[in-house]
């Protein structure tokens, strides 16, 4: 009896986990379906003249032309002037951000000389610093840096300020009654516990500063993706246009994937409620 009962169990067991499986696959299927219908319907409009090539190209049109700028070279190159603008600006405000940070975090008087002076400068319009910039830097290449320096300063800033000050002080406390010196003390327990903090502000001044790269390459550029970008608006190519958005995100989508790799080997250490 007890065989023909586990024997008879046995093919039951197949359909409970192809079960299991179809609610997952469905899932995909059904979150698939709308891009897909979508972008059928967009090739159609484009393909029939309801939607003019002017207003957007289509799909098919727009991977033509992502592979003939991929084999010319062109995409490349400007992607590298791109990175390069991007990453000298995030050197910047990297190193004063965070120094900048330490002296408020760490300190009551310089808490009351740095924060209220960053407080004013983060409210100040972007795109109105454009003229001001121009005419201490010039058109040149040390006006776009600056600019996305300073719109990335800030995320750095108040983060990495924040997770200063949130330091639990039963670990200060502890630190200093094993009689780690001030020094010491910053290095051991006040770093380590702003690291989070830290990563989470690189993460966000990387978002920052692809948005603001959008922005300053517009200015009398004759390189990068801003640059494609303005070429294409005169000639109305929309679909190099959408190349180079699709560019900018996924410029910004794998260096966030490279921050988050960088955070999950730096806070190994920290205990995790997230299951796998």
């Amino acid at each position: 009896m007890s065989v023909s009962t586990s024997a008879s169990s046995l093919p039951q067991q197949a359909p409970l986990a192809a079960s299991r499986k179809r609610p997952f696959f469905s899932a995909v299927l059904e979150r698939a379906i709308s891009p897909l219908i979508l972008l059928g319907a967009w090739e159609i409009a484009a393909r029939t003249g309801v939607l003019p090539e002017r207003v957007l190209a289509a799909p098919s049109q727009i991977l033509a032309t992502m592979g003939e700028l991929i084999v010319s070279g062109e995409i490349g190159s400007n992607v590298i002037v791109s990175l390069r603008r991007v990453l000298i600006g995030l050197a910047v405000s990297l190193s004063l951000g965070t120094a900048l940070a330490l002296i408020a975090g760490l300190s009551r008087r310089g808490e009351v000389a740095v924060d209220s002076p960053m407080q004013m400068a983060r409210t100040l319009p972007f795109l109105g610093l454009v003229p001001l910039f121009i005419l201490w830097f010039g058109i040149g290449e040390l006006t776009k840096i600056a600019l996305i320096a300073f719109a990335t300063t800030f995320p750095m800033y108040l983060t990495l300020y924040s997770g200063i000050r949130g330091i639990d002080s039963k670990l200060v406390e502890a630190a200093r009654l094993f009689g780690l010196s001030y020094p010491q003390l910053i290095v051991h327990v006040i770093l380590p516990g702003a690291l989070p903090s830290f990563l989470v502000g690189l993460r966000y001044s990387l978002g920052v500063s692809w948005l603001s790269l959008v922005a300053v390459e517009q200015i009398n550029a004759t390189a990068g993706l801003g640059y494609l970008i303005n070429n294409a608006r005169d000639f109305m190519r929309t679909d190099i246009i959408v190349v180079c958005l699709l560019v900018y995100s996924l410029l910004g989508l794998a260096t966030d994937f490279l921050v988050r790799a960088i955070e999950h080997h730096a806070l190994a250490w920290r205990p995790t409620f997230i299951k796998d």
